[in-house]
């Protein structure tokens, strides 16, 4: 058994935090208050599953406090254990800082498994630990404000939102105590495919610059990149439909819990959805080879691997068998530390995961806003836009004594829905950390990796408001 981060996950982000701490020059004391976790809520109760009554074990850890309200996704998973959610809040402080979202970071778990359970035992767990959450004031708008993770999504978060009304039904921003619910109860039009759209801008960035692309071997630019993808769920598919349509990428190899499969003519993502939908398997899809284990997709030649998994994929054991020349962090910490240290000794490119996967809490931000605003985005502004587009291409027409056609006309002077405003302040989001970071790598010294100048981005921010709320001097 491989002997990596000596204590597991959350020794492995503080490994990483440690290495930005030494060239960051910032005190001691202030380092050690960003490093820790601030609270920890360990919970254990009974919920009555079919006959009998389980005792469930969950956790809430709210890392830091810088910001109000912390923020960070629930996940639903047999392997949940405190150290584990520790480790991912804390990730989600960094990554908000890195993102500028003002957020403290914060993460919940729920330690069962989904596939075991029925939709109402899940609904009756999911209740009960959102009441937990209640009586210790651990939830709010203002105070700490979950969403979707692994093994849970939008339908967990209604059951949030609907529990939390039923103890504080009168409180005006109410909707806003959770994030990634459904369009029709509050949620935001792009939450579900938020992750995975702010992998491919993040992609499309990092692959922009002909200087860092030309180090690897690459072109620049999406189009004809041949990619692999460690998991179908929510963050791996989306991220692959939106490479394959939007950047024209070519997915070589996908893997699942049940396996993998490889094409080097490319897989269509969609049409594998629909095929392990009704199989149960994305295994025997046609025009693709089975592969004998589903790690072997992280092993394959391609341009860029997407672990969109759980953390500690590539470890010790198998890091000198990846080919990819760049890896996106989809999920959260699939890298070890000591594993990462060989990726970066074989020259690979690692675009780091609290950047990386930072379009879920971005546009969890954006349905914030929208719940304390009470409006939908685009609502005061579109059709507005759209009349005076529209006045100006008739102006145009009567300047040059020429006609536009429908098409074009529609295209000139459509006006902003929801969806549009979120992914542009996505993109627009994803474009300015990458070039903070790369700044960063580039002009400071000692600094040698993304992951490491990601941190630094990180801490500078977190320091400025320690430091302006007057803690430390």
């Amino acid at each position: 058994m491989s002997k990596d981060n000596h204590g597991g996950f959350l020794a492995s982000v503080n490994r990483n935090f440690d290495k930005a701490a030494a060239v960051s020059n910032l005190p001691e004391g202030l380092l050690a208050q960003i490093k820790e976790c601030n609270s920890v809520y360990q919970m254990r109760f009974p919920v009555k599953i079919g006959n009998d009554y389980k005792v469930i074990e969950a956790y809430r850890v709210q890392h830091s406090h810088h910001r109000l309200p912390t923020k960070g996704g629930i996940r639903y998973s047999q392997k949940v254990n405190q150290d584990e959610v520790m480790a991912l809040a804390s990730l989600m402080t960094y990554k908000c800082a890195i993102v500028d979202v003002p957020f403290g970071g914060a993460k919940g778990g729920v330690k069962i498994s989904p596939r075991e359970m029925t939709v109402p035992q899940l609904q009756k767990i999911t209740r009960r630990y959102t009441a937990e959450l209640i009586r210790k004031n651990f939830i709010g708008p203002g105070i700490d404000v979950p969403a979707p993770d692994y093994g849970t999504g939008s339908r967990e978060m209604a059951w949030i939102l609907d529990t939390y009304l039923s103890f504080k039904g009168g409180e005006i921003d109410a909707a806003g105590c959770v994030t990634g619910k459904p369009v029709h109860q509050n949620g935001i039009q792009g939450r579900t495919e938020a992750t995975g759209r702010g992998v491919y801008y993040a992609l499309k960035e990092a692959v922009s610059y002909k200087d860092d692309m030309a180090a690897l071997g690459l072109e620049t630019g999406m189009e004809g990149k041949t990619i692999a993808i460690q998991g179908l769920g929510n963050v791996g598919y989306h991220t692959g439909v939106i490479c394959q349509e939007e950047g024209g990428s070519i997915i070589v190899s996908v893997a699942e819990y049940e396996g993998a499969i490889y094409n080097k003519k490319g897989i269509d993502i969609k049409a594998l959805f629909k095929h392990r939908k009704e199989t149960g398997s994305i295994l025997d899809f046609p025009g693709a080879k089975n592969m004998k284990q589903r790690k072997r997709v992280l092993e394959v030649d391609c341009d860029i691997l997407i672990p969109a998994a759980l953390e500690s994929q590539i470890r010790v054991d198998n890091a000198h068998k990846v080919k990819a020349k760049i890896v996106a962090e989809a999920a959260n910490g699939p890298i070890t530390a000591e594993a990462e240290e060989i990726l970066l000794k074989m020259g690979v490119m690692i675009l780091p995961d609290m950047y990386v996967n930072a379009g879920g809490v971005t546009v969890s931000y954006f349905e914030w806003l929208k719940n304390l605003s009470h409006m939908r985005f685009g609502r005061m502004e579109k059709r507005f836009n759209q009349n005076t587009y529209l006045n100006l291409v008739g102006l145009v027409e009567r300047l040059t004594g020429k006609t536009i056609g429908v098409k074009e006309r529609n295209l000139l002077t459509k006006g902003a829905d929801e969806i549009d405003l979120v992914r542009s302040g996505l993109e627009e989001t994803m474009i300015t950390s990458y070039r903070q970071i790369r700044t960063i790598l580039k002009k400071r010294k000692k600094i040698e990796d993304l992951r490491t100048a990601a941190f630094i981005s990180a801490l500078d921010k977190i320091s400025s408001d320690y430091m302006a709320l007057g803690i430390f001097p």
